[in-house]
């Protein structure tokens, strides 16, 4: 190998290191002996080691690779290291060995005590870190990097989330009261924090509330979820297995970090896009992380009603859907809307079946400055069309039709049908002009991405 030599950085799709592992154990029957706990290690190593990364090197094209500095793809850092750092963190504290033992039974669900067959907690995980110890060794000794080469980002360091990791076990033993996780658990859990990893402290205390099935209101699963985000942690490790109890449907509660909606299935619209029954159905389906089952489903059906229920043609229809998705297909007249509309009650009976569709009213103080902006950009859009190599439509029918959405249907999907149009038509923004986006969006309460999916418009000309 030669250039620069660091390992890439590796995110996972779930729990990994230490809480993985006791992930494992929790859902496996419990090992007879030693050598059969050992032996789901092995296999819990082995899965990993079968998973793709979810960021993976292999996919950046040569000229990015060259700027990173790699000229070969290999994972440098796997699991089984990430589970020796978690191990090496605990062995390595001043914690008592009792205290070891307690978070790693009350983690895996008391799948295995080690005392209950001659172990220590420490010599138990000692035996792991022999077991990682035994899988190939890496091309590239030395510690990960502090920060992703790839995307920036750098895990916190503990002094940074400490005493955020100990205010959500202090929040669990008030919250929970006589119920588990116990009280010993939860002081055990406090000491790992404060004197080994709060990083390892925080993913067994999500695998405590796991095990415990400990109910979960909403407001405390945002904090728990921030927190996650601190660490770089995969979307979805924080509510895979937690009992959540989410709020009811709320078509008004803009809590999807991307677009949604109309205009977020226009953005689902790719060259092999057909508008089938199933393509539908995947936006229909992808609530976000943090959203309440069914939430995309409700929204979509909200604005295709929106559009439904319009004066507008069926021809005017589908020349706003070519527009906001820059795929023309003819698609997007009323029995199209229909289909879509159909799609997501069957999605909503699957997930939410005691909701009940409704038609929110639409924010009408909003329409004066979405009508403005979108005026102001009719000029520099007037001698351009939609897709010119196939089925061209004039950029200038499309404008009006945005105003009418705007004016007759609702300002807050006409200004997302905008933002698509936008960047169909990669329309150059000043950053100006991008900034009072970004307060309309944050206006409505759009989600953290939605209007910076422009962004890169920003003095593109």
């Amino acid at each position: 190998m030669t250039g620069r030599q660091e390992p890439y950085y590796v995110d996972y799709e779930g729990d990994f290191g230490l809480s993985g592992l006791t992930e494992a154990f929790a859902l496996a029957s419990a090992p007879r002996d030693t050598g059969a706990a050992l032996g789901l290690v092995t296999a819990t190593l082995d899965a990993y080691d079968l998973a793709r990364p979810l960021y993976d090197i292999g996919d950046l094209g040569a000229e990015q690779r060259t700027r990173f500095g790699y000229d070969t793809c290999h994972d440098e850092w796997g699991y089984a290291d990430d589970l020796r750092e978690d191990v090496r963190a605990l062995v390595a504290s001043p914690l008592a060995d009792e205290t070891i033992r307690t978070v790693w039974r009350a983690a895996s669900g008391d799948r295995w005590d080690p005392a209950a067959h001659g172990l220590s907690a420490r010599d138990w995980l000692r035996h792991v870190e022999e077991t990682c110890a035994a899988r190939p060794h890496r091309k590239i000794p030395g510690p990960r990097p502090e920060f992703c080469p790839i995307f920036g980002a750098r895990p916190p360091r503990p002094d940074e989330v400490r005493d955020d990791v100990l205010a959500e076990i202090r929040f669990c033993r008030e919250r929970t009261a006589a119920a588990p996780p116990s009280a010993d658990t939860l002081t055990a859990l406090e000491e790992v924090a404060a004197t080994a990893s709060p990083a390892v402290a925080f993913r067994l205390l999500l695998r405590a509330l796991k095990v415990h099935s400990v109910r979960i209101d909403k407001p405390w699963y945002d904090r728990l979820e921030a927190l996650s985000s601190r660490f770089e942690h995969c979307t979805g490790l924080v509510e895979h297995g937690l009992d959540i109890a989410w709020p009811p449907i709320d078509t008004a509660r803009r809590d999807s970090t991307w677009d949604f909606g109309f205009s977020g299935l226009a953005r689902s619209a790719h060259q092999d896009w057909s508008g089938s029954r199933e393509e539908i159905h995947d936006v229909a389906a992808g609530d976000s992380v943090g959203q309440t089952r069914g939430s995309a489903a409700a929204v979509l059906l909200e604005d295709t009603l929106r559009l439904l229920g319009s004066a507008l043609s069926d021809t005017a229809l589908a020349t706003l859907w070519d527009g906001a998705s820059g795929e023309p297909r003819r698609v997007g007249g009323r029995d199209w809307l229909r289909l879509v509309a159909d799609v997501c009650r069957e999605r909503l009976a699957e997930a939410a079946p005691a909701y009940t569709p409704v038609v929110a009213p639409a924010r009408t103080e909003l329409a004066d400055v979405v009508l403005r902006e979108i005026r102001e950009t009719v000029p520099a859009v007037a001698d351009r069309v939609v897709c010119p190599y196939r089925c061209p439509v004039p950029a200038g029918d499309v404008m009006d039709l945005l105003e009418q959405v705007v004016t007759r249907i609702d300002p807050d999907l006409g200004f997302r049908l905008f933002l698509r149009v936008l960047s169909t038509l990669a329309v150059p923004l000043t950053r100006e002009r991008y900034d009072r986006y970004r307060a309309i969006g944050e206006r409505i309460g759009y989600g953290e991405f939605h209007v910076s999916d422009v962004e890169y418009l920003v003095d593109a000309g």
